[in-house]
């Protein structure tokens, strides 16, 4: 069950003006549907937060949910590390951004697919060996694809070395569950370098999931 949250986790993390990279604030709607027998879609979307508080500066970025498991996940460029706050938990647990144990059978890109939030967005899709992941996105919420060349964990860089900005919309597939994203607002704003600092008492450790 804990490696299925931190999947799911990761998912819904790994998930930006024109002529520059998006600094600020996405936020996102998430729907979640179990195919894990005792399992119920509610319950599920009680552990891992309906609303979803995305920020983004330069290479790092926060993701925050009002789940009652998960907290929130950090991602320090500086560090490739992928940090977990889990409910109950001193420890902060992370993930070595390198690692990814997945991996990215095929892609097809679809142009103009929908439109959200005003943004036309494009359709990528991956294959994967865990399934398949839905992204969707617009090019007028670019991100600077190198500052995350070394972020394999999640297929977070097989996305962006394809699609090159934010994901708006994001529908993943896997065997244990479904899950749909959908931005409900895009705030572009300037973001202090402290949002992303780990917390000055932070006790870590390896994910052992």
């Amino acid at each position: 069950m804990k490696q299925l949250l931190f999947t799911l986790a990761l998912a819904v993390s790994c998930l930006a003006a024109q002529a520059q990279n998006f600094e600020g604030k996405i936020v996102y709607h998430n729907t979640y549907q179990s195919k894990i027998p005792g399992l119920a879609d509610g319950q599920l979307t009680t552990l891992m937060g309906e609303v979803q508080n995305w920020y983004i500066k330069e290479g790092d970025y926060l993701s925050e949910v009002n789940g009652t498991q998960m907290v929130w996940q950090l991602y320090r460029n500086s560090e490739n590390k992928l940090y977990s706050k889990v409910a109950g938990s001193v420890r902060l647990l992370w993930n070595d951004g390198a690692m990814n144990p997945d991996s990215v059978l095929s892609t097809t890109l679809r142009k103009g697919a929908i439109e959200v939030l005003g943004y036309q967005c494009d359709e990528l899709t991956l294959v994967c060996r865990s399934g398949v992941q839905k992204y969707y996105f617009s090019p007028r919420l670019p991100v600077q694809q190198g500052l995350f060349k070394a972020h394999r964990y999640g297929n977070w860089y097989a996305y962006l070395s394809k699609a090159g900005a934010v994901p708006l919309k994001m529908v993943i597939e896997t065997p244990q569950f479904s899950m749909e994203s959908v931005a409900t607002g895009v705030h572009p704003m300037k973001l202090s370098s402290t949002r992303f600092a780990l917390p000055a008492d932070a006790q870590t450790m390896k994910n052992p999931y």
